[in-house]
Parts: structure tokens; sequence; C-alpha cells
């Protein structure tokens, strides 16, 4: 990641003996008319110089080497370092400040499923899972269905006395057929759900109509 730092270990070995004399020896300093840039989370180093016309092998590798130089010195002043007797040494490289391109292309759009686009044609709003199907109940301090087993919709049912609206009982009763107030909300919810299920079926038919048209 971009925002965490980076450990990188560098081991030098031990120098026991060197026949490189002096003179072979390339400068630790590298001067240039326009300073280098870093990104040492990259680990890398920006030459802004002109290269020269036409330039030979031996050119190209005298600049980089500077290049190289330039970064090792950068590191190393720059770079917490943490020295290991049998690891070596370990320098911890900063946040990296260049963004670097994707290794793998970006993900196709997913395509809508056919009961998205259903959905989104009819205005219908998918709900987080669990979302809605409880709520809370003060008087017994606790959270529970609005449907189903001891749900909010069966209040009243288990009650012993119940309150009874007389416009709506003398309508139950005026079926003749015996039932009672208690009877009716379920009959109700019974109905109800007989004409969701149509619906549906409905629904279904006329979908596979449409499909089998296009």
């Amino acid at each position: 990641m971009a925002d965490k730092a980076t450990k990188a270990a560098i081991v030098l070995p031990p120098v026991d003996g060197d026949s490189t004399s002096d003179l072979d020896r390339l400068p630790v300093t590298v001067t240039k008319p326009i300073p280098y840039t870093f990104d040492l989370g990259n680990l890398l180093c920006d030459d802004s110089n002109p290269l020269p016309p036409r330039p030979s092998e031996t050119q190209l590798s005298s600049i980089a080497r500077d290049c190289a130089q330039a970064l090792i010195n950068q590191l190393l002043t720059t770079c917490p370092i943490i020295s290991h007797a049998t690891d070596g040494v370990f320098l911890t490289l900063p946040p990296t400040t260049t963004p670097l391109p994707r290794e793998k292309p970006l993900p196709a759009d997913k395509q809508e499923t056919k009961w998205e686009r259903f959905a989104k044609k009819k205005g219908i709003k998918d709900k987080k899972k669990g979302e809605g199907k409880l709520v809370y109940d003060e008087e017994k301090g606790e959270w529970i269905p609005k449907w189903g087993y001891k749900g909010r919709n069966k209040d009243g049912e288990g009650e012993w006395i119940v309150e009874v609206n007389e416009k709506r009982e003398r309508d139950v009763q005026g079926k003749g057929d015996g039932s009672g107030i208690r009877g009716e909300g379920r009959r109700e919810r019974v109905e109800k759900v007989k004409r969701n299920e149509r619906k549906q079926r409905a629904n279904d038919r006329r979908g596979r109509r449409s499909e089998a048209a296009n």
C-alpha cells in the first residue's frame, strides 16, 4: 500500500581485501546541473538532465551509474537504518509518491440480472439482509419480529379480552357464519396472502410471455 512504510534489505558483504586501486574507484558524490528527484518508496531516481546527442553505451552506463549512486546516497542519508550482525542492514522506506499503473485491467461492468432489471423498472429497492424484520416492543423491552411466530402482527390474539369495534363486529356477525372478531383478523391475513400469490403467478405468466415475444 502507498501509505505504509516498506522494509528493504541491503546486505553488505565483508571486505577482506580490495584489489581495486583508488584510481579506479568512482566518486560517491554525484553533482548534476539539474538535481535529481527521488521516490524512495519505489526506489526511483528521476534524472531530468538532457542526454547528449546520440549517446554511446559507455555514456548511458555512466548516467545510469550516477543515478544508482545518487539513489543509494539518498537512501543511506534519509531512511532509518537497522543493522544486524547476521542479517545485514535494513532500511525502512517511506511511503511512495509516484502512482503506478494497475497490473491487471479494470474489471468489466457487471451485467444486470433479470430481477435487477425488473426491480429497476418497478421501482423496487433492495433491502439489506435483516433490515426491517424486527421492531422494538416498548412493553416487553425487546426486539420482536414484525410478522410470523410471536410477531407484532399477532398482537392481541392471545388476550382473554379484546376491545371490539361495534361496527366491525356487526359486519362480521352479519355474515352468519358464526365467526368472531378474533378469527376475522386471521382470515383477512390469509386472504391477503392468497391475493399476493395470485398476483405473483400472474406476473410470472406475463414475464414468460414477454420473454417468448422477445
